[in-house]
């Protein structure tokens, strides 16, 4: 894991919050997800809506909502030799930008920091490319960051979607 820093300053450090959101993509293109999964706090969660204006996971259906818990369970069902909608696997590239910081709690050491993302997938001669606005809160804990939540607004979330296996 990268070097993040120490102490609160890392809350406001642009530069900080860019290595670590650049690492969690790098993660998840190179398949190590459950390096990625580490990333989160124990009561973090990756949300994905379904909607555009859906403000709330509960009650209503996501296209992810994922707990720790179920972040395992996902992984080793990606990793399962029967799954044969991962053979051969997608390969991933994401691109994180417009990275700013939102809002920074001192008290708490948390902040919540905006980017965008672009993300190609490719399996079996197919290419998709997604794009979005990602939310993180992050957390800092000894000397590194972790996501309290993530959430991704899919420009076309409300569209319909072939299989998808990998996170953004």
């Amino acid at each position: 894991m990268p070097d993040t820093g120490a102490g609160q300053n890392a809350l406001t450090d642009r530069r900080l919050i860019e290595v670590f959101l650049i690492h969690e993509a790098t993660l998840l293109d190179e398949r190590r997800f459950e390096e990625w999964r580490d990333l989160f706090d124990e009561d973090g969660y990756y949300w994905v809506p379904l909607r555009p204006d859906q403000a709330s996971p509960d009650g209503e259906a996501s296209l992810f909502y994922d707990d720790k818990a179920i972040m395992k369970t996902r992984f080793e069902r990606l990793r399962h030799p029967r799954v044969h909608s991962q053979t051969p696997p997608h390969r991933t590239c994401h691109v994180v930008g417009n990275i700013a910081i939102d809002e920074v709690d001192l008290a708490r050491a948390e902040c919540t920091v905006k980017s965008t993302m672009i993300m190609a997938d490719y399996r079996l001669k197919v290419q998709r490319v997604f794009a979005g606005r990602v939310r993180h809160r992050l957390r800092r804990r000894a000397d590194a960051f972790r996501i309290a939540w993530k959430r991704v607004d899919l420009v076309n979330c409300d569209d319909t979607f072939e299989l998808i296996a990998v996170p953004f």
